[in-house]
This record gives C-alpha cells, sequence and structure tokens, in this order.
C-alpha cells in the first residue's frame, strides 16, 4: 500500500535550544519547525522529522548494471533503477545536478509503494533494484522498505552513493543492500569541503565499514577532474590507501569529467589521463582497475589477476566475451576473480528503457 510522502523520519534527536537535530549524516542539520536540512528532502514538522520524498521518485528506468558502475556484480545483467530529489552534498561538478539539486518536488511524479517496485523488476526480469541519479541515503527509509520488499521476491538491491553518513544509519543502511558503488571523489580533504561541502573521513570511514564489517559487494569510483584531483601524487595515494585498507580486489573505476553545473570553463578529462590513472593504481597492486565515460576496450575488460587473460570483454556495456568458469575462476589457470557472478553472463546489452511504474 502507497504511504504518505510526509513519511515519518528516523534518525533525529531534539536539543537544548528546541531544534530538532539530524542525525543521519555528518551534515547535522539543526532546524526550527517548516525548515529543510541541506539535502532539501529532510523537514522538521512540528516535533518530528519527515522525508518529504517518500514513494516519489522522479522515474524508472531499466539499466545495464555495468552503468552503476558494477563490474563484478552479475555482469550483463538488468538493474530497475531509480532516484528521487535532493543530496546531502553540494558538488560543484555534478553531473545529475536536475534531480539532486531539484526543489521542485512537484517533479516526482512517479509514485510506487515498495511492494510494487519489487513486482516490477520480477515482471521486467531485473536482477537487481538500483538506488541512484540522487544519493539513497537521504531517502534511507523508502530504500531500505524498497530493499526489504525486494529481498522477499528474490531481487538484489543496489546502492550508488557517496558513502556521506553517520555510524548508525550506515549499519541499518547497508545491512539491506547487496552490492554498492561508492563514490570517492578525491583523496583531499580540501577537495571535499570546497568542492562538495563535505569532508572526506566520513567516505573512508564508510568503505572501511563495508570492507570489514558487511558481506556487501563494492566497488569504487573516482571522477578525475582536471586540476583539481588528477594529479600522480593524489592518485597514488588514493590507490595506496585502497591497496592498504580495502585490499587488491575492490574494483576501482576512474571516470571522465564532462564540463557540467558550476563547473563549466573546466575541460574534460584527456583520454590519456584516464589510462594513467589506471596504470598507477595496477603498479600499485590493484587487480581490478577500469575506465570510465569512454570507449576503452582494455579499461572495460576484467583480467585475470594470476595469468592476465582477458576473461570478461566488454565494448561499452555489451559483453563480448565471458570466459568463468561456473564457480569463478579463470579456466587457464585457475585463479580466483572476485565478485558475484552467474555462471553465465547476461545480455542484457548498452539499452536504457525507461518505465512507468504507477501506485498499487
Amino acid at each position: 500500500m502507497m504511504r504518505d510522502s510526509n513519511y515519518p523520519a528516523r534518525y533525529w534527536h531534539s536539543i537544548d535550544d528546541g531544534r530538532l537535530q539530524c542525525d543521519l549524516c555528518p551534515r547535522d542539520c539543526r532546524l526550527h519547525e517548516g525548515q529543510r536540512g541541506a539535502c532539501f528532502v529532510r523537514m522538521r514538522q512540528g516535533e518530528q522529522m519527515i522525508l518529504t520524498t517518500y514513494g516519489r521518485s522522479s522515474g524508472f528506468c531499466i539499466d545495464p548494471i555495468e552503468k552503476k558502475p558494477l563490474n563484478h556484480f552479475y555482469p550483463g545483467s538488468s538493474v530497475l533503477s531509480f532516484g528521487t530529489a535532493g543530496c546531502n552534498l553540494a558538488c560543484k561538478f555534478c553531473q545529475n545536478w536536475d534531480i539532486s539539486k531539484s526543489r521542485d518536488l512537484d517533479r516526482l511524479m512517479d509514485q510506487a509503494s515498495p511492494e510494487t517496485i519489487a513486482a516490477e523488476a520480477v515482471k521486467y526480469g531485473c536482477k537487481s533494484v538500483a538506488f541512484t541519479y540522487n544519493d539513497p541515503v537521504i531517502f534511507a527509509e523508502y530504500a531500505m522498505d524498497v530493499a526489504d520488499a525486494c529481498h522477499a521476491l528474490g531481487i538484489q538491491t543496489v546502492a550508488v552513493t557517496a558513502g556521506y553518513l553517520h555510524d548508525q544509519p550506515r549499519r541499518d543502511f547497508f545491512a539491506k543492500i547487496d552490492a554498492a558503488n561508492v563514490d570517492l571523489k578525491a583523496f583531499t580533504d580540501d577537495f571535499y569541503f570546497k568542492l562538495t561541502g563535505s569532508h572526506l573521513q566520513p567516505v573512508l570511514d564508510t568503505l572501511v565499514y563495508l570492507r570489514r564489517e558487511t558481506n556487501v559487494w563494492f566497488e569504487v569510483t573516482t571522477l578525475l577532474i582536471p586540476g583539481h584531483n588528477d594529479s600522480d601524487p593524489e592518485i597514488t595515494a588514493l590507490c595506496r590507501w585502497i591497496m592498504n585498507e580495502l585490499g587488491p580486489d575492490v574494483p576501482l573505476h576512474f571516470s571522465a569529467f564532462h564540463p557540467d553545473y558550476k563547473m563549466p570553463d573546466v575541460p574534460a578529462t584527456p583520454f590519456a589521463t584516464l589510462v594513467r590513472a589506471r596504470d598507477i593504481a595496477l603498479k600499485q597492486g590493484l587487480r581490478y582497475v577500469y575506465t570510465g565515460n569512454v570507449h576503452h576496450q582494455e579499461g572495460d575488460t576484467s583480467f585475470c589477476p594470476n595469468c592476465h587473460a582477458a576473461l570478461i570483454v566488454r565494448d561499452w556495456y555489451e559483453i563480448r566475451q565471458y570466459r568463468l568458469s561456473a564457480d569463478a575462476h579463470c579456466p587457464d589457470c585457475g585463479a580466483a576473480v572476485a565478485g558475484r557472478f552467474a555462471s553465465k553472463s547476461g545480455q542484457f546489452g548498452r539499452r536504457r528503457i525507461p518505465i512507468a511504474i504507477g501506485v498499487e
């Protein structure tokens, strides 16, 4: 059954001056009556906090899982994707800014209960449902309810997130998630503060938590922005940290920036920068390193970590070759490949299929 979009939120408490403090993320927004948090979708109403976007979406679409990007989570499968509005970061380079920075809740015309979304995923043959387009941590209550409904029908759940949240919400949220792609936007707090209005450490905390305390399959994406986070020393430091704290088996995606939102004068990322970053990561010992937002077959291919044979060959989002054994080992040398795999790849390809989902 569809619930009211003014849904009681979790993760807040009253403070001595009469305001309510949101405890979802490190912004710790403190709100008077009628005020909204920095994310715009969590709001004080009377003596409680509400989530104004519960059950409301900016649209539903069936995507290839590689678009999230997740290259080691059931390659070639389809994923039902949706988001809401708002974001708890303020990235000047946001490439979904029309959704994440929307202040027009009337644009959220698609409404669906968690049970309806799960049923539609089954109907369309999707392996998973992804919370994406804007950061799902800000609509955590809705996402977690959708996840429960999906799991009841055997559907996996995916979060595409910046990982900027407090410890208890982090534990509650990722307990419902099967796979995640986490944006590690840079490796300096100066970048995070000046270009996203946030801080680096909580994101690192999320990554370490995922690695050490959960069974969530996760991959990391870094958007390389010329002149801001693409120097050899910073890329090297980022890769060393991943190697030391997360291990060599966490896939890392370097993606190309294109001028957008508040950074229209910054040039697009050169292809050579992505290749250079990938080379640095491989030299640091990371086993699975990819390039994104460009056509680069080598940077799309999954190689054996031992003998370096090409095991999953991609052309954009098309699976051209899939050579993993049924138990996810290299057929040439027997080395295990990290991830979540089926005996055969999916064949969804590069399609993008918008769909309409209505209220139950």
